[in-house]
C-alpha cells in the first residue's frame, strides 16, 4: 500500500473514497449529508461509518463519514483506531484509493503519524497461507492535511516505518509452528538485520551449552528442533549518553506445555507463543531505520515446548546462567526459564536497561482481560519511561505489584527457586522469578499474553496477532534521554 502526504484542497483532491471525520454533537453540512444528521443516521459515535456516493461539492467518487465521537476525548490513539476502521469498511467494499482528511486543528505529526499507522495496522491480513486469488487489496493511502506545517513528511514516514514493523511482528506470531521452528525464525531476523543493516548472531546448542544456559536448553530438550539464542544490535555513529537498552523477547515457536501439557482446546493458538520475540525483532527493524540515539540489542531465546522423551519432567533441577538452581514444578512455565538465561546474557553483555515482553502467564489475563498489558518493573524510572511511552503509543498497560513479599511464595526445599508459586498471584509470582535475573538493572516485565492475539476481529484490526508492543518499544528507544 502506497502512503501519500495531500496538501490538495479536499474539493479538487480526486480519489476512490475521502475519509472525513464525523464528531458526536458537530453537525457537518459539508457533502449532502445534513439529512443523514438530522434523521440520525449520522451520529459521530466512535467508529461509526456511513458512505455518501457522489457527494456534491469534491471529486473524490465517495465519501466516508467516519465516527471520532466526542471531540474533547480525540487523541492521536483514536485516530489510528479510526483510519484502521475507515480502511477495514474500505477494503471490504473493493475500494483501492483512499484519503483521510485532517482539519487545521489536527494536520501536525503526532496525528500524521496515527493516521498512517493505523491505516497500514488496519490494512493487514492474516491470510497469506490462503490461495484465494480474490484477495481485496488497498493501492493507496493519502493523508490530506490542511496548512503549511513543516515535518509532516517525516511524521508520515515514521508512521509508515513502525506499522510496516508492527506488521512484520504479526506476521512472524501469524505463522504456524511448522514453518516457523526456532532456526527458521533465526533465519528470519537475520535476513531482516541484513536488509536493514543491523548486526547479528544466532547462539546455538553448543554456545549455549558453553554459556552455561541450563534453564533454556532443558525447555527445548523435549523437541527434535534445536533452540537458539538470536541476538540483533543497533549501534548509533555518535551514541548519546551511557545508557545500552536491552530488548528480550519469549520466542517459544510452539508450546505444548510439556509433560505438563496443556488442553487441546485452543492449543493452536500457543504458535503466538514467540510474540514477545516477534515484538522485539519488529522493534529491532523500524530502530534501523529511525536510528535512536542510544545503542539497543535484542535478545530472544527461540524454543519449542514439546513433550518428547527427553523432555525436561517436573521436578527436574536446571543450573541456570547465573549460577542459580530452578526446581521445575511445571514444564509448562516454560518461558520464564529461557527468560532467566536471557536476561544473565543481556546483562553480562553490557546492557544498562532492559525490558522484556513475554506471553508469560494466564493469570495476567484474569487480572486484567485482553484490554491491558501487566507492566512489573524493578526500578521506578524505568517503570515511568515505560509507561510514558505506552501511552504516547496508545498501547495500554497497567502497573502490577512487584513488593518483596511475594517472594514468600517463591520456595523450594531442593534448589534455589522453583519455577512456579502457588495458586495466588501467579502474573506477579512470575515476575518475581525473572527479578532474581534482572538483578540491579533497571527492568521492566511486560506480560503480553493476554494482548497479543485477539481472538475476535476489531473494526480496527484483523483477527489474530496484535503486534504489540512494537511501539511502545520503539518510542522508548527513540525519546530516549539520561
Amino acid at each position: 500500500m502506497q502512503i501519500l502526504l495531500e496538501r490538495t484542497p479536499l474539493d479538487l483532491l480526486e480519489t476512490d473514497a475521502l475519509i472525513v471525520l464525523a464528531f458526536e454533537g458537530h453537525k457537518d453540512g459539508r457533502f449532502g449529508a445534513s439529512d443523514l444528521y438530522d434523521s440520525g443516521e449520522i451520529t459521530g459515535k466512535p467508529l461509526e461509518m456511513t458512505l455518501v456516493h457522489h457527494a456534491p461539492g469534491v471529486r473524490a467518487t465517495r465519501v466516508l463519514l467516519a465516527g471520532a465521537g466526542k471531540p474533547e476525548k480525540f487523541t492521536s490513539a483514536e485516530l489510528r483506531k479510526v483510519a484502521g476502521a475507515a480502511v477495514r469498511f474500505l477494503k471490504g467494499k473493493s475500494v483501492k484509493r483512499m484519503a483521510l482528511a485532517l482539519d487545521a486543528g489536527y494536520s501536525n505529526g503526532e496525528f500524521v503519524r496515527a493516521a498512517v499507522e493505523g491505516a497500514i495496522l488496519g490494512d493487514y491480513e492474516p491470510d497469506v497461507h490462503k490461495t484465494d486469488d480474490d484477495k481485496k487489496t488497498v493501492e493507496s493511502f493519502a493523508v490530506a492535511v490542511a496548512g503549511d506545517n513543516p515535518g509532516l513528511e517525516t511524521a508520515l514516514d515514521r508512521g509508515r516505518i513502525v506499522a510496516e514493523s508492527q506488521n512484520f511482528a504479526r506476521g512472524l506470531v501469524n505463522e504456524p509452528s511448522n514453518l516457523l521452528t526456532p532456526l527458521k525464525l533465526a533465519a528470519a531476523a537475520r535476513a531482516m538485520a541484513a536488509e536493514f543493516g543491523l548486526e547479528s548472531e544466532v547462539l546455538e546448542v553448543p554456545d549455549l551449552k558453553e554459556l552455561g544456559m541450563g534453564a533454556l536448553l532443558g525447555v527445548a530438550q523435549g523437541s527434535a528442533e534445536p533452540p537458539c539464542l538470536i541476538v540483533l544490535r543497533y549501534r548509533p555513529g555518535n551514541p548519546q549518553g551511557t545508557a545500552h537498552l536491552g530488548l528480550v523477547g519469549k520466542g517459544v515457536t510452539f508450546d505444548t506445555g510439556g509433560i505438563s501439557i496443556k488442553p487441546a482446546d485452543g492449543m493452536e493458538k500457543m504458535k503466538y507463543d514467540m510474540a514477545g520475540g516477534a515484538a522485539a525483532i519488529g522493534a529491532m527493524r523500524a530502530l534501523a531505520q529511525l536510528q535512536p540515539p542510544i545503542p539497543v540489542t535484542a535478545y530472544v531465546p527461540a524454543v519449542e515446548n514439546m513433550p518428547g522423551s527427553r523432555a525436561q519432567r517436573p521436578g527436574d533441577i536446571v543450573t541456570t546462567m547465573s549460577g542459580k538452581t530452578v526446581e521445575v514444578l511445571n514444564t509448562d512455565a516454560e518461558g520464564r526459564l529461557i527468560l532467566a538465561d536471557t536476561l544473565t546474557y543481556a546483562r553480562r553483555q553490557g546492557c544498562t536497561h532492559l525490558v522484556d515482553a513475554a506471553t508469560l502467564t494466564g493469570s495476567v489475563v484474569i487480572a486484567l482481560g485482553h484490554v491491558n498489558v501487566g507492566l512489573f518493573a524493578s526500578d521506578d524510572a524505568m517503570r515511568d519511561r515505560v509507561l510514558a511511552a505506552s501511552r504516547a503509543e496508545g498501547e495500554r498497560m497497567w502497573p502490577m505489584p512487584l513488593e518483596d513479599d511475594y517472594k514468600e511464595y517463591l520456595k523450594s526445599a531442593v534448589a534455589d527457586l522453583p519455577n512456579i508459586g502457588g495458586r495466588w498471584g501467579g502474573s506477579i509470582t512470575a515476575a518475581m522469578f525473572l527479578k532474581e535475573f534482572a538483578g540491579d538493572t533497571p527492568w521492566v516485565h511486560l506480560d503480553i499474553a493476554g494482548t497479543a492475539w485477539l481472538d475476535d476481529p476489531k473494526p480496527f484490526l484483523a483477527k489474530g496477532p496484535s503486534g504489540l508492543p512494537v511501539r511502545t518499544m520503539v518510542h522508548l528507544a527513540m525519546n530516549w534521554k539520561d
